[in-house]
């Protein structure tokens, strides 16, 4: 049922407009937040406020699957997470035909979830957020914006609104895809052995009251160890704390049953359950010190044009500890506006929400991006708030500009921003140069005339940097009437 609300939430809510849209057309389709799931992954809230250095609403979603864990042990896992029913289906219907592939003994890889964990976590620490590279939900949800979700936006409206597809992007389809293809070497490879957002909950599941317990029954058949999708149960039929999702698939098959599932203390059935491994000292103190020198390189490698954020964004620093690289304000997004960051930008702005005006200007009846962040990198608006709040700043060039130039009137761009009601564009007499006019051949009122033209200018003061104008400039006197060679309105970010 999850994957189903998952899947509802992702196509139809965050899918919040058609032809025309207004204001309250995303409100009016969430049933649910879209980006609910999002906050269910404990370990994208929790690294996200500690390499943010800030509180984010997926706290809270973090505090209550943890309390779930009491009850039932990684319960997030055996019960809520979309991710598993998707990678169960590519197991039953590609990983089962393929067994060639898998691997035995495979009693070391448990140690990588816990790895990868303590890595994130380390570099969290050092202000550089890596769970969106492998925390569960980011995955899943970038993983569909960048395939289904074009797809969607290209079916249902225009194949012109997709982005370019550049390397950046197909690094992510390519980690999506890894996450079904480990399946390959055994069924749910991923949740098993590789995936942090599981790891942060095993860890909590040492508090857990709920218990797996075999009864005097059991036969040792092994159907329960054979059924288990989490690879939690040892050769003498006790389970593992650590990996044990509580899923009660193994009391399902138990032909005697022997298996029971219950709270508190031991009661008068035999327990078996056992505290399973971690990592050792030597492997927390490597993957820590990986995670840390991860956040060097990160920050080392990066681009040096100031990127132009969604409205609403916090500051740069902040932005960058708080996004998760979800996507998910891009699938919200109606014109596309908002595009991933790729690999110029610097490998730790990559995959954050870029808005790229050429392709479309910002709506001025559209907040749906900061409706569905699910950390709080770009923070919640209403609509009055957003079209106050400043993006950016259009600049003229004057070298490039027809009416600066003197070739000819152009007020698209003033146009523009007057239908967005933002007025930010006026229209003002420029003087332009004038060659040598021999005397008496036209009257000082012609001369007067010819000498000026009406030419766009910027007031700073109210433009919010919507990009617009830039669209309008780039698509009419760039590609269609091929009379710039590049546009003549930028709009640049400022600083925050």
């Amino acid at each position: 049922m999850s994957l189903g609300v998952f899947l509802g939430l992702f196509f139809y809510v965050a899918w919040p407009y058609g032809e025309r849209f207004g204001p309250d057309t995303l409100s009016r389709k969430e049933w649910l937040p879209a980006e609910v799931f999002l906050w269910l992954d404990p370990l994208a809230g929790v690294s996200a406020a500690v390499a943010g250095r800030a509180w984010n609403v997926a706290l809270l979603g973090a505090a209550g699957v943890f309390a779930l864990g009491i009850l039932a042990p990684r319960g997030f896992c055996g019960y809520l997470c979309p991710l598993g029913t998707l990678i169960d289906l590519f197991d039953w219907g590609i990983g089962k035909r393929v067994r060639w592939l898998r691997i035995r003994p495979i009693g070391a890889w448990r140690q990588v979830r816990y790895g990868l964990l303590t890595a994130v976590l380390a570099g969290a620490a050092f202000g550089v957020l890596l769970s969106g590279y492998v925390a569960a939900m980011p995955v899943l949800t970038r993983g569909l914006v960048f395939t289904m979700g074009r797809a969607q936006l290209a079916w249902m409206k225009n194949p012109g609104l997709l982005w370019a597809a550049d390397a950046a992007m197909y690094l992510s389809v390519g980690l999506f895809a890894a996450v079904f293809l480990v399946g390959l070497l055994g069924p749910r490879f991923w949740c098993r052995y590789v995936c942090p957002s599981g790891a942060i909950l095993s860890v909590m599941a040492l508090l857990s009251i709920g218990r797996r317990k075999v009864g005097e029954k059991c036969n040792g058949c092994g159907r329960c160890a054979r059924a288990c999708p989490f690879d939690a149960i040892e050769k003498d039929f006790t389970a593992r704390r650590l990996d044990c999702a509580f899923c009660q698939t193994c009391g399902g098959v138990c032909p005697t049953g022997a298996i029971e599932f219950v709270w508190g203390g031991d009661g008068a059935v035999k327990s078996l359950a056992g505290e399973g491994r971690g990592l050792s000292r030597r492997a927390f103190v490597g993957w820590g010190v990986g995670g840390a020198l991860a956040t060097g390189v990160t920050r080392r490698v990066g681009g040096e044009a100031k990127l132009l954020r969604p409205p609403g964004s916090v500051g740069e620093r902040e932005f960058l500890g708080l996004c998760v690289r979800c996507g998910e304000c891009f699938k919200v997004c109606p014109g596309s506006v908002l595009q991933p960051a790729g690999f110029d930008a610097g490998l730790e702005a990559m995959w954050t929400p870029v808005a790229v005006p050429t392709h479309a200007g910002c709506h001025q009846d559209c907040n749906f991006c900061t409706q569905v962040c699910p950390t709080g990198a770009i923070r919640p608006l209403s609509i009055e708030q957003k079209r106050r709040t400043r993006m950016g700043l259009a600049v003229i060039d004057a070298k490039l500009c027809l009416p600066h130039r003197g070739e000819r009137d152009c007020q698209l761009c003033y146009d523009e921003c007057e239908a967005a009601g933002y007025h930010a564009i006026e229209m003002r007499w420029v003087k332009l140069k004038m060659g040598d006019v021999p005397a008496g051949v036209v009257s000082d009122a012609e001369m007067a005339e010819m000498s000026r033209i009406n030419a766009p200018l910027v007031d700073a003061g109210k433009c919010v940097g919507c990009g617009l104008c830039e669209y309008r400039c780039n698509s009419v006197l760039v590609r269609q009437q091929k009379l710039l060679g590049e546009r003549a309105v930028n709009v640049v970010a400022t600083g925050r």
